[in-house]
């Protein structure tokens, strides 16, 4: 996708943003202005972004399972876009440039990001928790306010602004309506499953949830050459897709009077081997470690909570269980997000399958409400419906 940007670098820029303005409402269609990068920093156009469970979850259960961010601000994590212009000291990345925004940076200087143990970069990590960039402020503002950037993204805006360290550069020409979903949840199901997982080939496997996340799960758990993967979801809506996707079998817990532990345990003679939990649910999380076998098995939590907490009978820990948790599928995000785009460009990884609805950004209110009914899996966001020139503000 090719796009000239004239006349917009160091401008602030008008263009168009949902914007939550409180929580528990449905997102407003806004003018907003985007400031240009200060140092460090990368103004990206967003081509398209996804609705992710954790953007659902803040807006309208930001009090379950969520720590407090600020209102007003925009949400959107996971997208892809265009570099408009970089601010200075910033030296990997120019105009033109095709890019996946991070919400985990990879800084590629500190302890962590040098050691293989870890991707956790802590890279201005306090201050996109809050909603702001390294200086402490936000680049978005509307009516004279300042809106905060979602972990430090903000995609459901035309334009943002990122830190330098929290973009990926990749393919020129792959197509940006695609890889968006690398920024979230399939590169978090994913390395679920072979990245933290470890699933080893002629494995047995649960993977608890079936949305965007479980399925990138299961696609990773046949990737990693799994004999037995079953699919765990209350909707069997999904279970199409799953079996498309890898899954050999898909069982409801609603459909047996026993305990879904229990179901899986008898039907694998013991429990499986590794068990994925991608519900961010702490019921469903016991579930799935209880489900694996004695001596060995691995229990991965990929999905999202972060205030709740989880029940563990210690012997099952004591009998020689894992229990782990995974960010981001284990991925360092730079580096990892760029292969994982050249593995779509040359198929090895499915994406489109993901895609099930197709809105503009005027109707992302609709995203949200198929996300919460259960009737999609990941709703593709354009947020340019025609070309158009950015807007300068000149005052």
């Amino acid at each position: 996708m090719e796009t000239t940007f004239t006349g917009t670098e160091g401008q602030v820029i008008r263009c168009k943003a949902a914007v939550a303005w409180e929580a528990g409402k449905p997102l407003s269609i806004e003018d907003v202005e985007v400031a240009p990068p200060k140092a460090h920093e990368v103004r990206i156009k967003v081509v398209a972004t996804g609705v992710c469970h954790t953007d659902w979850e803040y807006l309208y259960e930001n009090k379950k399972g969520m720590r407090f961010r600020p209102f007003p601000l925009v949400l959107g994590h996971e997208a892809a876009g265009i570099v408009e212009s970089v601010g200075p000291q910033v030296t990997k990345f120019a105009a033109g440039d095709q890019v996946i925004p991070l919400f985990l940076p990879q800084c590629q200087e500190c302890d962590r990001c040098l050691s293989p143990k870890t991707n956790l970069c802590k890279r201005n990590w306090a201050k996109t928790q809050v909603g702001v960039l390294a200086d402490g402020t936000s680049r978005i503002s509307c009516k004279r306010q300042q809106i905060y950037q979602f972990l430090g993204v903000s995609s459901f805006s035309q334009y943002t602004v990122v830190p330098d360290t929290s973009l990926a550069k990749i393919n020129s020409n792959a197509p940006l309506d695609k890889v968006f979903l690398l920024g979230c949840g399939v590169s978090t199901g994913y390395g679920a499953a072979l990245k933290t997982g470890k699933v080893e080939r002629d494995s047995v496997c649960a993977v608890f949830g079936l949305g965007a996340v479980g399925l990138a799960a299961v696609m990773g758990c046949k990737a990693a050459g799994a004999k037995t993967i079953i699919g765990v979801d209350v909707n069997p809506n999904k279970f199409e897709k799953a079996i498309m996707l890898g899954a050999t079998e898909c069982v409801n817990p609603n459909d047996d009077s026993k305990s879904i532990q229990e179901v899986l345990v008898e039907k694998t003679n013991g429990g499986v081997d590794y068990a994925l939990e991608c519900v961010g649910s702490p019921v469903v999380m016991s579930a799935a470690l209880e489900s694996t076998t004695d001596a060995w098995g691995v229990c991965v939590i990929a999905g999202w909570t972060e205030t709740e907490s989880m029940s563990v009978v210690v012997e099952k820990l004591l009998m020689g269980r894992t229990l782990t948790g995974t960010y981001f599928g284990g991925w360092k995000s730079v580096e990892g997000v760029f292969k994982l785009v050249e593995d779509y460009m040359e198929k090895k990884l499915k994406l489109d399958e993901f895609i099930t609805h197709d809105l503009p950004l005027n109707q992302i209110n609709q995203a949200f409400e198929t996300l919460k009914s259960g009737t999609s899996i990941r709703t593709l966001i354009r947020l340019w419906e025609k070309e158009a020139p950015a807007e300068e503000v000149t005052s």
